[in-house]
């Protein structure tokens, strides 16, 4: 058997009440009431019929035994449901003429016959198609329950990835940044302090609005200055860096976290040379649910011995992205001609429905 909703429910009451009552509609304006009520009930017996052959397979042998690979046992069934059916429509024209008399039946003389055979062919046909109609709306609520629960295992699966990226991202972010602390332990301990301090402030955000899907614009934005700010006090001299940031202190549009900062430490892993040279400039803007970071840095090739990280960020960048922002975002990235440069720029539209 299976859960019938309300609004199933409601569904199946009007289609049967139309073809229940429907005939009522075409009788003539000369009919006496006597003899609208016994044309009724007399024509009650295809309906009652057809409605019988409809629930016997929408309940019962479409699930018991089409569904379960069982089809000739559900054809031979229906062969004989069908004949069943035949059988109580023309008993019920006999019972009906029985207790209703001649004159408030159809005025012609004679007494009322059961169907000949062109009628009988008629109703055999009628009640395949009604079968037929059963399998139909069967068989489009049970592609809408795969339907459903495919979209539910997508989900949790969606969901398990976004899970996993963000525990793998928390280490991955810290790893890099206390390789930043480390190095700036050898020549300035008071600098190292300063940075313990920012990296606290930054692991708040990593540790505790990492955990949701998405996290207000300012927030994130707050996260990039701190960590900007940690990376320029270990490079004080030398290195350039320059921040467009349009972004109001308020601004409450929905982003996913630590979306942009693989991008920030690439830029910082790629951007500086091995004499402590470099230009990286910043820019974030949201205007009307579109933001867009922008990261251009001097670009330098990775070397043998730096520890900064295995490149998982920017990898679980585009994961993220293809995740959470389907068809919603664009991501250029790439070096300039020269290869003296290197641009990534990430555009994500926080609007679902678009």
């Amino acid at each position: 058997m299976i859960k019938t909703t309300k609004r199933e429910l409601i569904i199946h009451v009007l289609c049967w009440g139309i073809v229940l009552f429907f005939p009522l509609l075409f009788y003539h304006p000369n009919d006496t009431g006597q003899m609208v009520l016994a044309r009724f009930v007399r024509g009650l017996g295809g309906p009652v019929s057809y409605m019988v052959l409809f629930y016997l397979n929408y309940l019962w042998l479409i699930p018991k035994f089409y569904f379960k690979d069982r089809k000739k046992a559900f054809f031979l069934i229906n062969v004989l449901a069908i004949a069943l059916c035949m059988g109580l429509m023309i008993q019920w024209w006999y019972v009906v003429n029985t207790f209703i008399d001649q004159p408030t039946l159809a005025q012609r003389a004679g007494h009322p016959r059961p169907p000949r055979y062109p009628m009988f062919f008629y109703n055999c046909l009628s009640m395949v198609m009604v079968v037929g109609l059963s399998m139909a709306v069967r068989m489009s609520m049970r592609w809408q329950h795969i339907e459903d629960a495919r979209k539910a295992a997508e989900q949790s699966r969606t969901q398990a990835e976004l899970s996993n990226l963000r525990n793998q991202l928390n280490p991955h972010f810290l790893l890099n940044t206390l390789n930043n602390i480390y190095a700036l332990i050898a020549f300035d301990a008071d600098k190292a302090q300063v940075a313990v301090e920012e990296l606290s402030r930054l692991l708040r955000h990593a540790l505790y609005d990492n955990q949701q899907t998405h996290v207000p614009l300012y927030k994130e934005v707050e996260f990039m200055r701190n960590y900007i700010e940690l990376m320029k006090i270990r490079f004080t001299t030398g290195v350039t860096i320059n921040t467009d940031i349009d972004v109001a202190d308020d601004d409450a549009t929905p982003v996913a976290p630590l979306l942009f900062i693989s991008l920030l430490e690439n830029a910082f892993k790629h951007g500086i040379s091995p004499s402590g040279k470099g230009t990286i400039d910043v820019a974030i803007h949201q205007q009307d649910g579109i933001v867009t970071c922008r990261i251009d840095n001097t670009n330098y090739p990775k070397r043998d011995n730096d520890k900064s990280g295995s490149g998982i960020g920017l990898e679980q960048v585009g994961k993220r992205l293809e995740l959470l922002y389907p068809e919603r975002y664009s991501w250029e990235k790439g070096a300039s001609d020269d290869n003296s440069m290197y641009h990534s720029q990430i555009t994500i539209n926080t609007h679902e429905n678009n």
